[in-house]
């Protein structure tokens, strides 16, 4: 593959829960060329997830290099660089050697649960969720900052005195392909900073009283700016040099842009390591009582901020990655359609996969993993197909939440990440919601949400009905279930849900 001299592209860091992937897009929004590659998952003991942040910096820079090389394209033709990351994972390191003090603390991670149980003492879960838009949980970064400087000697002290950095990855990535040591720029955008608990989410500006109850010094955070301004080149040593950072968004933000959701009541939902629907609900922030998130949905540069509900699920396409490599029950992902489709259904069982906890609607973080409805029938395939069907029945227990606190009901459901390419899933994730399930032609939206903001930026891109107009759909699902079997089923996956609470005192 190769392209012409002249041409200009966007380039995307995509830095996800398990892999890095970089991806050239074209002006029509349809991918060039792409790398990607899996990062070492780190279980030190249960409920503990962590990453190794130094080895996703090298495999960023392999993959930038891996991409361009496909591609044929040089820095030079590289219009501007986007960057979307998994969110909440915390990083905290040395401002002068550039060395992390901990691995990453992945957003899965539960260790910090016996802070928040300290801090929700005090005014319970909700504490902070009318200025930060977010309940008390171990999702978010602030208390995993505040575990990592307690538990690493002499941690807090020195981020007192500024010489340590905290970041998501993002804005660990912008800081190494900056200059790092050499000048890094310490920025993190808005969708990123409403993750952390920290951020006040009408203001978009750092919380000092939170900050100061959650224990986390002012001077490790990074500065909070826009989705789509230009913040910095690249340094030399980045293997792209001169390229203008243009673009931040954190994953599941960048989905909704790479879906074109842009009006009020549009949303999308990505099927990933874990599922996350976001609904865009304007220039203002909703609040509600459906166990779903306030968050940011987008801030393109000095145009007024755009909100979101989020549905977040912790455990969707990870519990395929456990069949295959906790239980060897498959080779690889693809194999669990394979195996689901050699039996009519589930068999009666069913899979809670509560690994860290319930996260939307529930927020339960005593719930832990179940599978019931087990006889002598079921196989290893009846397993496969449950599975595939606890990923639609969280989902529309969200859509359910969704439906309760908008406007109005979801008429269709635009659907993106990994787990799209599989069609009994999204079959019966249809069948489960009764309406229409669309698959857009590219379904790496959230690497292409990445490169919008940074093609804003830079004017690669006009305005964003240009980016609505090159959304295609793909493939659609219609419902083929009849209302009594989809009440039935519905039915038995909550009674499931309920075996998983209160598993951890």
């Amino acid at each position: 593959m190769s392209s012409s001299e002249t041409s200009e592209y966007i380039l995307s860091i995509d830095q996800g829960t398990t892999s890095t992937r970089a991806v050239v897009f074209d002006h029509t929004g349809q991918i060039l060329a792409s790398a990607q590659k899996e990062h070492t998952q780190h279980f030190p003991q249960a409920g503990w997830v962590e990453h190794d942040a130094v080895e996703i910096w090298q495999n960023t820079q392999e993959m930038i290099s891996g991409a361009l090389t496909e591609g044929g394209v040089t820095p030079e033709q590289i219009k501007a660089l986007g960057i979307t990351n998994q969110r909440e994972t915390t990083v905290v390191w040395d401002r002068a050697t550039g060395e992390p003090i901990h691995r990453a603390l992945v957003w899965q991670d539960t260790r910090t649960q016996a802070i928040i149980d300290e801090l929700a003492a005090d005014g319970g879960t909700e504490r902070f969720k009318e200025r930060a838009g977010l309940p008390l949980a171990t999702y978010f970064s602030g208390p995993k900052i505040r575990w990592v400087l307690d538990q690493v000697q002499g941690a807090r002290e020195r981020a007192e005195a500024g010489e340590l950095l905290f970041g998501t990855m993002d804005t660990w990535l912008v800081w190494n392909l900056t200059g790092g040591t050499e000048g890094g720029v310490h920025i993190t955008d808005v969708t990123n900073a409403s993750r952390t608990l920290l951020m006040n989410i009408d203001t978009l500006d750092w919380n000092p009283e939170i900050c100061a109850a959650i224990g986390v010094p002012e001077a490790v955070l990074p500065q909070i700016r826009s989705s789509s301004e230009v913040y910095a080149e690249c340094a030399e040593s980045s293997g792209i040099p001169g390229v203008p950072i243009a673009g931040i968004l954190g994953d599941q933000h960048a989905a909704t842009v790479g879906q074109a959701c842009f009006e009020p009541g549009q949303g999308k939902n990505t099927y990933g390591t874990g599922n996350f629907m976001l609904i865009n609900t304007g220039h203002e922030p909703v609040h509600n009582d459906q166990g779903l998130l306030t968050t940011l949905a987008y801030k393109f540069g000095a145009q007024p901020p755009v909100y979101a509900l989020e549905g977040s699920i912790a455990v969707t396409g990870s519990l395929i990655q456990w069949l295959r490599d906790n239980l060897g029950l498959i080779s690889s992902a693809a194999e669990s359609e394979d195996r689901a489709e050699n039996v009519k259904d589930h068999g009666g069982a069913y899979i809670v996969p509560a690994f860290s906890g319930l996260f939307a609607p529930y927020w339960r973080p005593e719930a832990r993993g179940v599978i019931v409805g087990l006889t002598r029938y079921v196989t290893a395939d009846h397993l496969c197909r449950a599975a595939l069907e606890s990923v639609a029945f969280q989902s529309a227990e969200v859509v359910e939440a969704m439906n309760a606190s908008a406007p109005e009901d979801l008429t269709e459901l635009k659907v993106d990440g990994g787990m799209v390419v599989n069609e009994t899933l999204m079959q019966f994730q249809a069948d489960l919601l009764g309406v229409d399930v669309v698959r857009p032609e590219v379904i790496e939206t959230t690497a292409l949400g990445a490169a919008y903001a940074a093609g804003l930026a830079t004017g690669y891109w006009a305005s964003t009905d240009e980016l609505t107009s090159n959304w295609r759909e793909g493939r659609r699902w219609r419902p083929t279930m009849d209302q009594d079997a989809r009440s039935h089923r519905l039915t038995e996956w909550r009674k499931a849900v309920e075996r998983s609470f209160n598993w951890v005192d």
